[in-house]
């Protein structure tokens, strides 16, 4: 509104009064925090309901059973008149429970040993020896860098080396071999600095939180403040919570009853926490500021101030964030967020993670949705499983499910749970191509949904390098310290933005070491793993993609590592078996695929050896074709695949 300069003041006055007001009024909603109330209806979804522990259900043919998780198993298989299948023969066995627990193959000594135990409990003691090797923690630590989107790099353009990072990796692996209790695995990432002071391993679990991508030399430092405590946020609702928390930064979800003010009430649990002078914690509790909600997620305007909280869904008891005491040195909120997401008692912390242990073991999980058991996951069609799983991971039987275990929340204890099942032994395959069991399970249980068989699957790319390694008597079992760099192609080398960002580990032992230690840039992943579905650690992935692409096949049959393997392969078949070549084709046969050949695959390799050395154009003959068959065997289905 335009006023005359002869305007009387008082009218100027009273319009400059209302025009404040107005502003002001604009203002305070601004300051408003619109916020619909959680009522029971929200809570009524699967994974907010309380957890007890189900009644283990009565079945049939209980003698097929081994544990608790048979008996839940075959109720649904009996109700939807499905059998079973009968338990994988022991070479079968003795290989897939070897990949899965410890990302390596059985060597022949361990096969011979485990076909020799005669005692009824053979496979659990085969099972306790797998768990308490040094291999398993660096097998499964890579599912879990996966969830914390980490790398050894920032990202983005510049992509630039982040020093110590390795040192989260290694707490990972560590704290896995250990079995160190999952609620203190959650607590001591989300807050060991205020846990343990001056405890330089509990300080590196801390990498966990600021694990993902960052780009340092942006423009705008609030910028990147905001971007990281965002993804920082989102992470923690998706990994411990498996829920959406990210769909929240700029509005309210869509489908669960999660607000723009929940999700930055979390937030404001980590905001006094992070410095980016070093990709740990450090907090100081006079450097915390008010948190704010940000509208539409938009850094640069700056909504109502919001307290730090727990998400309310989730809070069934209405917890609340207290204050700092006059003499701590943080904020202390981190603390209670830890104690608050392993409280016995939360329906969501247990449930998460005993879903993804299942993924870890069957290849999907018992949600096929690992970090959205929300409205719009997907519904598990084993509820009373999973429950009864996540109840046994906080409070185990007494006396705990089977061969004892370590106390509460014990990983190791739930996957000795799972693989010692009869549901794990079951056999992949048909027994003959008549199999009326086998028939009936697939045309019932397309998609195996009820478990009713065990399911094949593509080995990654970071444990079928270790196996190539493995077989051909290369892997080098040095464990922990800065990423190595083996070497790359020159055309992936020409990708990168600068020649030192893939500066080759000068030790070449170092280039065979296990594929955990392989050095993790976002920008340019190690070429076989990309090939092989690894994600780019710009977000966590709880899943991994499982392509069926041509540079796979180029990939493992003719890269400078596939030859050198086979010939490796090859080299150590002939030494072992010198001047007896039946013997070195049983031997390769045995390291690989962990049987012997049968009489037409060994009808077929003779012949293909034979024709070689016949072949007058050929200059190398049968010692070449040898090594051809060690590549052939490394491609093979047999090999590639988790059977």
């Amino acid at each position: 509104m335009l006023l005359e300069r002869n305007t009387p003041s008082i009218v100027r006055r009273t319009v400059a009064l209302f025009c404040a007001l107005g502003a002001l009024i604009s203002y305070c909603r601004a300051e408003e925090i619109d916020e619909y109330p959680i009522t029971e209806e929200n809570r009524e979804h699967w994974s907010f309901q309380p957890l007890t522990r189900p009644g283990v259900p009565d079945v049939k043919n209980a003698k097929w059973t081994r544990n608790p998780i048979d008996h839940f198993v075959l109720a649904k298989l009996q109700a939807k008149e499905i059998s079973p299948q009968p338990q994988a023969d022991r070479i079968t066995l003795i290989r897939r429970v070897t990949i899965n627990l410890n990302g390596l193959p059985p060597t022949p000594e361990e096969i011979d040993a485990f076909l020799a135990d005669g005692s009824p409990d053979a496979y659990e003691k085969l099972v306790d020896r797998l768990l308490a090797s040094p291999a398993h923690g660096e097998h499964f630590a890579q599912p879990w860098l996966d969830l914390a989107r980490w790398a050894e790099t920032d990202g983005f353009e510049h992509d630039k080396y982040r020093a110590g990072a390795w040192k989260y990796r290694d707490w990972v692996i560590e704290a896995l071999n250990r079995d160190l209790p999952y609620d203190e695995f959650v607590a001591l990432q989300l807050a060991g600095d205020e846990l343990r002071p001056g405890d330089a391993w509990a300080q590196s679990a801390t990498g966990f939180c600021l694990a993902g991508p960052d780009m340092p030399d942006i423009n705008l430092q609030s910028e990147r403040r905001h971007t990281v405590l965002n993804d920082l946020t989102a992470t923690v609702g998706s990994v411990f919570m498996g829920l959406q928390f990210g769909c929240a930064q700029c509005h309210d979800h869509k489908f669960d009853p999660i607000s723009q003010t929940d999700f930055y009430r979390l937030r404001a649990i980590f905001e006094p926490a992070v410095d980016f002078k070093s990709h740990v914690f450090n907090e100081d509790k006079r450097k915390a500021k008010p948190s704010h909600l940000w509208l539409r997620g938009d850094f640069r305007r700056q909504g109502p101030e919001v307290p730090p909280d727990f998400p309310r869904v989730v809070n069934l008891w209405d917890d609340e964030i207290e204050p700092p005491k006059k003499d701590a040195k943080s904020t202390g909120r981190r603390t209670q967020l830890a104690n608050w997401l392993t409280r016995d008692d939360h329906p969501l912390t247990s449930r998460v993670m005993v879903n993804r242990l299942w993924q870890q073991h069957f290849g999907r999980g018992l949600s096929a949705t690992p970090s959205d058991l929300g409205f719009i996951g997907d519904e598990p069609y084993h509820k009373e499983l999973l429950d009864w799983l996540s109840v046994e991971f906080v409070t185990p039987s007494s006396p705990p499910l089977p061969r004892g275990g370590t106390g509460g929340w014990s990983m190791k204890h739930i996957r000795r749970l799972i693989v010692t099942s009869a549901t794990y032994r079951q056999a992949s395959r048909p027994a003959s191509l008549d199999d009326d069991t086998w028939k009936t399970a697939v045309e019932k249980d397309p998609d195996n949904l009820y478990w009713s068989r065990f399911s094949r699957r593509r080995l990654s790319g970071e444990t079928l390098r270790d196996m190539m390694l493995a077989v051909s008597d290369s892997l080098n079992r040095k464990r922990g310290g800065e990423g190595v760099r083996p070497p790359l192609p020159k055309e992936v080398v020409q990708t990168l933005l600068r020649p030192d960002h893939w500066k080759v580990s000068k030790d070449e032992a170092d280039h065979n070491r296990r594929s955990i230690y392989i050095f993790a840039r976002r920008n340019l992943r190690y070429p076989m793993f990309e090939a092989f579905d690894r994600p780019a650690a710009t977000a966590s992935c709880a899943r991994r993609s499982s392509s069926t692409i041509a540079p796979q096949s180029l990939m493992l049959l003719n890269s400078e590592f596939s030859r050198e393997a086979a010939q490796k392969l090859a080299n150590r078949a002939q030494s072992t078996c010198p001047d007896d070549r039946a013997q070195q084709i049983d031997f390769v046969f045995r390291l690989t695929l962990a049987r012997m050949p049968t009489d037409d695959e060994r009808d077929a390799i003779h012949k293909f050896l034979a024709d070689a050395a016949s072949d007058p154009d050929s200059d190398e003959g049968e010692s070449a074709a040898f090594v051809d068959f060690c590549l052939a065997i490394l491609n093979s289905s047999e090999f590639i695949y988790l059977e």
